[in-house]
């Protein structure tokens, strides 16, 4: 496998005419909806030289722009898996099935494929550790109508649940692109999801990975064993701009290349 951290390409030569820049106003496409769209064309090396296939949307709600790599794959639909615990986190405290951030998860006591998860944990650092257990929990007490109530209001995905409760994300039939993705949490991001200011509020702080610069990131990784996501936004001044990853991932050993790819990408776009 080839090894690289970084974009050739300065933010200029991306944004520039001759197939790496398209820009129109697309209406009726769905996710794309009519915002201006931005095509990255050479920066697509981001995943190629890594080994790896997958896309790359992000979106500037203030803005309207929509800025795609590997446009195709940015539309298309997969298992959200563990960047589901965002929604699944502000659902469960929306409808009282958690209480808050510090909400304590007894360990049962059973093996887990984490060893990391065999202990009790707050909601907090449920979110932090992926911990799969604890959330399929929340998914009991949240139950089945209400997801399908919730997917529908937050506007997330496909919406489907089927009939499995605490499997529908990472097994499916629950599945979403990464511009819904990145369309969703421009929306959490601008704490304009029809959910109380106080669930947004928690849930922001439980995601917010590191400052640097007067920017702050927010973001979360996931993976089925197929498919590794990492998504979140970036805040800078009064902008935010919010960003999803997928890229197909077979071994728990390439997940670091997620927010490495992840990374370069917005640095090269001068976002963070």
């Amino acid at each position: 496998m080839r090894k690289t951290s970084h974009l050739r390409h300065s933010r200029r030569d991306v944004l520039r005419a001759g197939g790496c820049f398209v820009a129109a106003a697309l209406a009726g496409t769905g996710a794309a909806g009519g915002s201006e769209i931005i095509r990255l064309g050479d920066a697509e090396d981001a995943f190629a030289r890594e080994g790896f296939s997958g896309t790359f949307a992000a979106f500037d709600a203030r803005a309207d722009r929509l800025i795609m790599l590997n446009a195709s794959r940015a539309e298309t639909r997969f298992v959200p898996a563990s960047t589901f615990k965002i929604p699944n986190s502000l659902i469960a405290l929306e409808v009282g099935a958690v209480k808050d951030a510090d909400e304590v998860f007894r360990y049962d006591g059973k093996p887990r494929r984490v060893a990391a998860w065999q202990k009790d944990m707050t909601l907090r650092e449920a979110v932090t550790a992926s911990n799969v257990p604890v959330f399929q929990e929340i998914a009991r007490r949240v139950g089945i109508e209400s997801y399908k109530t919730w997917l529908s209001k937050l506007d997330y995905g496909n919406r489907e649940t089927g009939e499995i409760v605490d499997r529908f994300w990472l097994d499916g039939p629950l599945a979403i692109s990464a511009i819904e993705q990145a369309r969703f949490l421009a929306r959490f991001a601008e704490q304009a999801l029809p959910m109380s200011a106080r669930s947004q509020a928690i849930v922001r702080d439980i995601i917010r990975i590191e400052e640097k610069g007067g920017r702050a990131l927010f973001a979360k990784t996931g993976w089925d064993g197929k498919i590794g996501w990492w998504a979140g936004w970036v805040e800078r001044e009064d902008r935010k701009t919010a960003f999803a990853l997928n890229m197909d991932m077979s071994k728990s050993a390439d997940a670091p290349k997620r927010i490495q790819i992840g990374r370069a990408l917005l640095a090269h776009l001068g976002v963070y």
